[in-house]
């Protein structure tokens, strides 16, 4: 790293964008000024845009609800470089890694020590009377000020605001990158089931009926020890129709978190049922995470970080709808609400909700991830909900080109774009690398002060902005 001019280079700031982007390096070039804050606070990026992190020139805001200073009104573009007051990937992971939650996060020793008493007494407790106490604890989620709900997606406007930036500066019409998904698809699509109890474990047949019935691609997640009998029949039904099985958990006591130690002690448990099962992914119990400790685990991807937390014990939320590494683990964030939210504590039985989600993922060409229980979806009403929400996802699929897909594909899928490249072939760019035969080129451009993307041809389907 050096410096001069007042501007300090970071290699850190320009890799967090060409990873986003998979884009030619030769154009990337994003500095972070000199005489950034000593403690971070939030700021904004933009109308709408709040991020966090460290900030030169102006005492960042203690609150996202206090004035935020304007980071474009401070981004220098004059100098051949786009230079920041802040640094992106400073801020970027501070926002995944939702270090902006604080305590919040985690919740107060208060709020510890009632998840404790509670978890020690839930087995006791009938089903409305934990129904009812959960809602009493999540009775402010309407209040929570940041991130947004209930789709939160400021990391991705960070980094495409960066990008636009440079365009400006290089004062280029176009920047072509790897587009996010194969054959040019818009938005990925994400289903999974988490089978809760033996009643959910013996309707699993149930809704591996509907996703077929309508070809929707899936995975189950199953609790190894303690809630139900979990037999190689019963994981083998599964997996030969095609639907995936990952490990939920481990006993799916609300404990997993609780200590690093005991955490370590059970991870190792965890690991070996996912070698047992050939399991890729994880997912843990009431999305309760903490990705300081992902190291213990030996999966290829996670599944428990929500894009923005409100309706969960954990608040928080990772404020992205795109795949994330976190070490060797990649996060495949939780984007939309989960139907045990959305029937208990929202009381809704309407699409209108997921749809509002489905559109603003679209919006972003994000991943649409689903959290649907098989547990949960026994009853005719939410049986029914289920199906309109399959029925609008192949619907969307015709007409919008979205990519129906496993985890498992999605992680295959990211990794292989991650090391791809962009290589230039005469006037034109060709793309290098595994997988590259499904990649599709893409092109960034700001159009009336957004930044929009096109497609490299009709066939690489329609990109929206």
């Amino acid at each position: 790293m050096s410096s001069s001019a007042g501007v300090e280079f970071s290699r850190a700031m320009n890799q967090t964008l060409l990873e986003y982007f998979r884009c030619p390096d030769r154009y990337v070039r994003l500095a972070a000024k000199e005489g950034l804050s000593e403690r971070c606070g939030f700021f904004s990026f933009g109308k709408g845009v709040v991020g966090y992190g460290k900030y030169a020139g102006h005492p960042p805001s203690d609150s996202p609800k206090g004035a935020l200073r304007d980071a474009w009104q401070d981004a220098d573009c004059a100098s051949g470089s786009v230079c920041l007051p802040f640094d992106l990937e400073e801020v970027v992971e501070n926002l995944r890694m939702e270090r902006y939650a604080g305590d919040r996060q985690y919740g107060s020793s208060e709020d510890g020590l009632i998840a404790r008493m509670y978890y020690a007494v839930r087995p006791l407790l009938p089903v409305a009377v934990r129904r009812h106490l959960q809602r009493l604890y999540l009775s402010d989620w309407n209040k929570i000020a940041f991130p947004n709900w209930p789709v939160d997606h400021t990391v991705d406007s960070l980094v495409r605001g960066s990008m636009q930036l440079l365009l400006r500066t290089q004062r280029l019409q176009q920047m072509p990158f790897i587009w996010f998904w194969p054959e040019g698809a818009a938005s990925a699509v994400c289903m999974t089931h988490d089978v809760e109890t033996a009643a959910g474990r013996d309707y699993c047949d149930a809704v591996m009926d509907l996703n077929q019935r309508f070809g929707m691609a899936a995975s189950f997640q199953v609790v190894p020890e303690d809630r139900y009998e979990v037999s190689d029949k019963y994981l083998d039904s599964i997996r030969q129709r095609g639907f995936e099985v990952n490990v939920q958990d481990l006993n799916h006591d609300g404990r997993l978190y609780n200590h690093r130690d005991e955490f370590a002690r059970r991870a190792v448990k965890i690991n070996e049922y996912g070698r047992r099962w050939g399991a890729s992914g994880f997912r843990s119990a009431i999305l309760y995470h903490r990705q300081e400790w992902y190291s213990d685990l030996d999966f290829s991807y996670d599944m428990s970080v929500p894009t923005s937390a409100h309706l969960e014990p954990q608040r928080g939320g990772c404020c992205t709808v795109m795949p994330y590494f976190v070490g060797k683990m990649l996060e495949l964030p939780v984007t939309t609400t989960q139907d045990y939210s959305l029937f208990n504590y929202l009381r809704s039985f309407s699409l209108d909700l997921w749809n509002r989600e489905i559109d603003l993922i679209l919006q972003q060409n994000g991943l649409m991830s689903f959290i649907v229980h098989p547990d949960y979806i026994k009853k005719e009403r939410e049986n029914r909900l289920y199906q309109q929400l399959l029925a609008r996802l192949v619907q969307l699929r015709e007409e919008k080109n979205l990519w129906l897909a496993t985890p498992g594909q999605i992680d295959r899928w990211w990794r292989q774009r991650s090391k791809m490249t962009l290589v230039k072939d005469g006037d034109d760019w060709r793309i290098e690398g595994e997988g590259s035969e499904r990649a599709r080129i893409a092109y960034a451009a700001e159009k009336n002060g957004s930044l929009v993307f096109t497609a490299q041809s009709a066939a690489a389907g329609v990109l929206a902005p």
